[in-house]
């Protein structure tokens, strides 16, 4: 039997140990197909917030699985998407962004970005095109020190005038000594993001795939019907107001016999007067919230919804133990 080209296949390296695979960017099948191993790369994509994580994390999977707005510590919670091509599946673990915490529920969205960068075979750091680190991502760079190889991801170059501060930029990741290697994307003009595909795969460690290869996330549909909501009131409503929302589904239910899916909905929020304001007068903000939802749930659910909406309030539920438990926010109980 005819060996196959070296030129289609990749050398990784784990421990010491080389493991041979087939090249994942070939899409043509050829008769060595069959001698393939599989392999999984977990990815942890952390950077301050806004920096365009999530933004990223949708374009790679080709799905939405992290709801994306203007606003920053938009993504409270670890966010899993999935992409399969060939022997190869991606990882990814979209996190929240660093930031200084003010509450609970800030401290615990810090912490689970902070550990991803131990749970991972490779960490993909994103930064803003200017210069410059704050607290928040010298805390990340000093966790990346400990754990293990990481890429920095320089975001946003759409924006760059000069090529010359660009080219700075990278200078001044790269002094760092902490990535394998710097890049640079627009997330929004998808600028070399595939790319990306291919630095990532260097990472790749053999074994089973650990979701479906058509499978793009591990969410429950509750809860990306929930951040769908949440993500329409922070679009459509003032700064003060939709990081003291949380929004939980209660119940999620399929009518027998029909393609219609009942969704009831509670929308939590700290104050009565924000109580008032979520629901807007005459009840016109919270059904615009509702009914902007409604379309997006009906497209990834591919039915129709009859989504009901109520707002209750938990007085200061980011600061409150068991209501952060309650709502989804729970953190690994191993890890202090």
């Amino acid at each position: 039997m005819e060996q196959p080209n070296p030129a289609d296949w990749r050398l990784y390296t784990e421990d010491g140990k080389r493991v041979r695979l087939l090249n994942h960017t070939e899409n043509k099948t050829t008769e060595h197909t069959h001698e393939a191993r599989t392999a999984s790369v977990f990815v942890a994509v952390i950077g301050r917030p806004n920096v365009g994580k999530s933004s990223l994390t949708n374009l790679l999977v080709g799905e939405k699985v992290a709801i994306v707005t203007s606003k920053p510590q938009t993504t409270r919670t670890r966010i899993t998407g999935v992409i399969t091509r060939g022997p190869l599946q991606y990882v990814l673990l979209d996190t929240p962004g660093v930031h200084k915490a003010k509450n609970k529920l800030g401290k615990r969205m810090d912490k689970t970005a902070s550990d991803s960068v131990g749970d991972v075979d490779v960490s993909m750091m994103l930064f803003e095109p200017h210069p410059g680190l704050n607290e928040s991502e010298q805390m990340l760079i000093d966790a990346l020190r400990r754990s293990g190889p990481a890429i920095a991801v320089i975001n946003k170059i759409d924006l760059v005038k000069d090529p010359a501060e660009l080219e700075a930029r990278k200078a001044e990741l790269e002094a760092l000594g902490v990535f394998d290697q710097v890049c640079t994307v627009s997330v929004r003009d998808n600028r070399n993001c595939e790319q990306l595909f291919e630095l990532l795969s260097r990472y790749a460690v053999e074994g089973p795939h650990y979701f479906d290869d058509d499978a793009y996330t591990d969410m429950p549909e509750k809860e990306l019907v929930a951040e769908l909501i949440r993500e329409k009131a922070l679009l459509f409503m003032r700064d003060e107001i939709p990081h003291g929302l949380a929004v939980v589904v209660e119940r999620f239910k399929e009518r027998p016999g029909t393609d219609l899916v009942d969704i009831d909905v509670n929308i939590y929020c700290e104050r009565e007067s924000h109580k008032g304001m979520v629901i807007g007068k005459g009840g016109a903000m919270l059904k615009k919230i509702a009914s902007a939802a409604r379309v997006d749930c009906e497209d990834f659910l591919g039915c129709r919804v009859n989504l009901q909406c109520w707002v209750k309030v938990k007085p200061d539920w980011r600061d409150n133990e068991f209501l952060l438990n309650s709502f989804g926010f729970r953190q690994d109980p191993g890890r202090k």
